[in-house]
């Protein structure tokens, strides 16, 4: 086996965002794209000589390709090992705990999340350090520095690795161990959760429908659920993984999940409704005739928490990203937990887990998760929504219904303008910055404003500073509206408008969130003009 040195140059736009390289799958298939910068993330992480890493991915197009690519640069680079799940499938959650569990330096994972995936579509490839989280900013930023200066790429000459079984192979002088993606992710959720319960939660009838969305957590659904929890067959759907995730796009909300949406508002609906999305890090809850937003989600799992064994003592804090509501602010109050609000990217949270100073965290894009691992993780809310149901044994709306009542009711919504052109979503933004400092104290459709800033962040734990993270304009009685440009995104730009409002009223606990947040969502138009700027009349995503 030769390795060979390959001249390159630098290819630009290879800045990783929130969550690594995300680009269109051609794109990433070019001469060089791919080979520079994996050679990027070594050159800027000390090299890979004598180094072990975890790879894996959630089997989109061009994922199998990819990973043979990055094991022949690894051994080429003098990489002591590389852990890859069979078949090169591992989830991120499940990534991450592979990272932690054999203390490994670092993590490779080929996912674009929740984007499409297929010969057109969208691919990714992220770095992950080895607390198992992605990597945090001046890593990131390392390595793009490595992308501007490379020169050179070195790969090795040799046939495809088979990744097909488990077992031990060796590629050049290095080792390859393949290894089942679900038995320790398996372990893990054993540790945390009450699996006899849930069992005798199934065998007293009831039903659960989990949409893995042709995506990598149908495996793991099938084994857990059904396998170990004892689901009745068929309870997991869409549970093989695609290269084009079935045609669809695995992100789990009301839109492209309308099926499980349909079957949960429907005729004989089951009891409980779930799905992840493309990589298995993100969750939608559903109860029968009753939708769970992310947020609130996140405010009834910290609520509830100690209803499951792993967090049975309480929890040492909780977090949220800032455009996530201020449910769980609410529910920290009660219980006296410190409260922390972050950038959106869940590397922000992860110096929060490892100095001890948050247990969960969550973001309202879907995502929520805790110490056990150092990234979002959508089978693990699932069986914790589980656990809490076993525990108290009453339906998803009698739960919600409660803690609406104990709480109040954070009304909120998220509006996406997808794809909308770069320059003019860039004006946008710029223009309300500038308004910012003038609008405490006016008014905007009825509703007075108290406050406006650009939110900036300063890290309780190693004291670095995140500016211009989202511009926040606060509302009397609690009210919110957050905008910010999302970078998860492969075209365009995606402008995300965040509304919420507070209520109290028991009265008023059951009315349609647009119509309670039609004054806020009137708001933002009049102060942002997004119609007039855009050009678009509504938001392509509403959840």
């Amino acid at each position: 086996m030769t390795v060979h040195t390959v001249p390159t140059q630098p290819i630009a736009g290879q800045r990783p965002g929130t969550s690594g390289l995300r680009k269109k799958t051609p794109v990433f298939m070019q001469p060089h794209y791919l080979e520079n910068f994996v050679q990027a993330i070594w050159n800027g992480t000390g090299g890979a000589e004598g180094k072990t890493y975890v790879l894996g991915g959630d089997g989109r197009y061009f994922g199998d390709r990819a990973a043979q690519v990055i094991l022949r640069m690894a051994a080429a680079s003098g990489a002591k090992k590389v852990i890859v799940g069979q078949n090169a499938l591992l989830s991120t959650p499940a990534a991450s705990h592979l990272i932690r569990l054999r203390g490994a330096d670092g993590g490779i994972i080929m996912s674009a999340s929740h984007n499409p995936g297929g010969p057109t579509e969208d691919f990714g490839v992220k770095y992950n350090v080895a607390n198992g989280g992605p990597a945090p900013e001046p890593v990131t930023e390392k390595i793009f520095e490595a992308t501007k200066a490379l020169t050179e790429y070195r790969i090795l000459d040799a046939q495809d690795a088979d990744l097909s079984t488990p077992g031990t192979r060796i590629l050049g002088g290095m080792e390859i161990e393949v290894v089942d993606p679900v038995a320790d992710y398996a372990d893990l959720m054993r540790s945390i959760f009450d699996f006899d319960k849930i069992r005798a939660l199934f065998a007293d009838g009831f039903r659960i429908r989990f949409d893995a969305m042709h995506a990598v957590t149908g495996p793991y659904a099938k084994a857990i659920l059904e396998g170990e929890l004892g689901a009745p067959a068929g309870s997991v759907v869409n549970a093989v993984p695609s290269p084009d995730f079935g045609g669809g796009h695995p992100d789990p909300n009301p839109i492209w999940a309308k099926d499980l949406m349909d079957a949960m508002f429907g005729a004989d609906a089951p009891d409980f409704g779930a799905a992840s999305d493309g990589d298995g890090d993100r969750n939608m809850i559903v109860g029968r005739d009753c939708y769970v937003t992310p947020s609130d989600s996140l405010a009834v799992l910290a609520a509830n928490a100690t209803l499951v064994p792993a967090y049975a003592g309480g929890l040492k804090g909780v977090a949220r990203s800032m455009p996530t509501s201020r449910a769980l602010d609410r529910v920290a109050e009660s219980l006296g937990l410190a409260c922390y609000e972050t950038p959106t990217g869940w590397k922000f949270f992860g110096n929060l887990l490892d100095a001890g100073k948050a247990t969960l965290c969550g973001e309202e894009s879907a995502g929520t998760g805790s110490d056990h691992v150092r990234e979002k993780d959508g089978l693990w809310a699932v069986l914790l929504w589980l656990n809490l149901l076993a525990e108290r044994r009453q339906p998803v709306a009698g739960i919600m219904a409660d803690h609406w009542a104990k709480y109040g009711r954070n009304y909120y919504s998220r509006h996406d303008y997808e794809a909308v052109d770069a320059a003019a979503a860039g004006e946008l933004v710029a223009a309300l910055r500038g308004k910012l400092d003038g609008l405490p104290g006016r008014s905007a459709a009825g509703l007075r404003i108290e406050a406006a800033d650009e939110f900036a962040y300063d890290d309780p734990v190693d004291g670095s500073r995140s500016e211009g993270q989202g511009l926040r304009i606060m509302t009397e009685g609690g009210g919110r509206i957050v905008l910010r440009l999302s970078g998860t995104g492969t075209e365009g730009a995606t402008l995300r408008v965040y509304l919420e409002r507070v209520e109290t009223d028991p009265a008023r606990m059951q009315d349609d969130p647009q119509e309670a947040l039609a004054g806020v969502i009137a708001a933002v138009e009049e102060i942002a003009g997004i119609r007039a700027r855009t050009g678009r009349t509504a938001p392509d995503v509403i959840t």
